[in-house]
């Protein structure tokens, strides 16, 4: 079973100092960068980095999932991305600024074809898409649900450059909550991961030295449904796992309801200390333990 990560770092991939260093994080993903964190002028470098820092991975825990963040599709530098770090067998890919669903079955053909010539076993690869960092990707959210896309791991979504894009002077309100459109885009994206049966990763908090900022934030994502977040720094990775790990109490109650229904095999609904629990409670508390749905 393969654990759901619940925060993921990114480490710019033309950084050997913070990519030695990135395993001891915390981090339950890492995304090694070599979109944003990596200029123009260092992404060759920064793909031999990322590329040999892949091929020798003996220190890694084994429960580390290790992703690279490549350039987007329009840039014209994503087919480079990926063949200088195939061999070195990724967990998966975030696909940055992506535009649809017909843009990163693009991209999984590609995969296909890299995992045949590595012989690795094909499909092994996965995609975490970034789906909102423009106004037309932001309005196509929905179109994933429907779509035949076997390596979407999960959904995920970012503020800055869609902020960006929109020209905005403000993304939060004089509350701190995200005004609409990214409030819009937040919900959709959460929405559309949960129908199609995969992870919804909630975006970073910008101002990493915010830790009370973070830990609230933080929380409000795990009590809305989302299964992990990204960090932008180390420090935010203990304040992330905090927030979405279920404490002792609530792990017992779902430990309960699971074990009522497995004592009660073909029962739709049952009481347990005098409350109505029922499938979706089942469907719940299975996902909290970490079991298959």
């Amino acid at each position: 079973m393969t654990l759901i990560p619940r925060s993921w770092l990114f480490i710019p991939g033309d950084s050997e100092r913070k990519l030695a260093k990135a395993p001891q994080t915390g981090a339950h993903a890492l995304i090694i960068d070599l979109e944003d964190a990596v200029s123009a002028d260092r992404k060759d470098m920064g793909r031999e980095i990322t590329g040999a820092w892949l091929h020798d991975r003996s220190g890694l825990p084994a429960h580390l999932q290790v992703w690279v963040r490549i350039n987007a599709v329009d840039t014209g530098l994503w087919q480079q991305d990926l063949a200088a770090i195939m061999p070195g067998a990724p967990t998966g890919i975030m696909v940055p600024k992506a535009e649809g669903p017909a843009q990163i079955a693009q991209i999984g053909a590609e995969l296909t074809r890299l995992e045949h010539g590595h012989a690795m076993a094909v499909g092994q690869t996965r995609i975490l898409p970034l789906i909102s960092e423009t106004a037309r990707a932001a309005i196509t959210i929905p179109a994933y649900v429907d779509a035949d896309l076997p390596r979407v791991a999960g959904l995920t979504w970012g503020a800055e450059d869609l902020g960006a894009a929109l020209g905005v002077t403000r993304k939060r309100d004089s509350r701190g909550r995200w005004t609409d459109a990214f409030r819009m885009v937040r919900a959709q994206t959460l929405l559309a991961a949960h129908a199609m049966g995969c992870w919804a990763i909630d975006t970073l908090h910008a101002d990493f030295r915010d830790e009370a900022g973070l830990a609230l934030v933080a929380a409000e994502a795990a009590a809305d449904g989302f299964a992990g977040m990204l960090a932008i720094h180390p420090g935010q990775v203990a304040v992330i796992n905090r927030a979405f790990t279920p404490d002792e109490a609530t792990l017992a109650e779902a430990r309960a309801i699971v074990a009522a229904f497995e004592a009660n095999p073909g029962v739709g609904a049952l009481q347990i200390d005098g409350k109505m629990i029922d499938q979706p409670h089942l469907r719940a508390a299975r996902a909290l333990l970490g079991l298959a749905g």
